[in-house]
């Protein structure tokens, strides 16, 4: 099945569906029962807090390249 990636702007949808797609790419979906539009995912959005229960942090990142170069010399 063929898929096309478009600006949500570029198409002309109801009203409801458009407020919802808003400034998103979407990706339009040929499937033996019709069309799908699927908003296209943004990996660095899915990503974000990810890390927030993990215990890293800015700091211990810092740490770990103090040690990193401490040991290269």
């Amino acid at each position: 099945m063929k898929s096309i990636i478009l600006k949500s702007e570029q198409l002309n949808l109801p009203v409801k569906l458009a407020k919802k797609l808003k400034g998103k790419e979407i990706k339009l979906v040929e499937t033996k029962e019709g069309i799908l539009i699927k908003p296209v995912e943004d990996p660095i959005s899915a990503a974000r807090g990810c890390l927030q229960r993990s215990h890293f942090s800015t700091q211990v990142y810092l740490q770990y390249k103090k040690e990193e170069k401490e040991l290269e010399r």
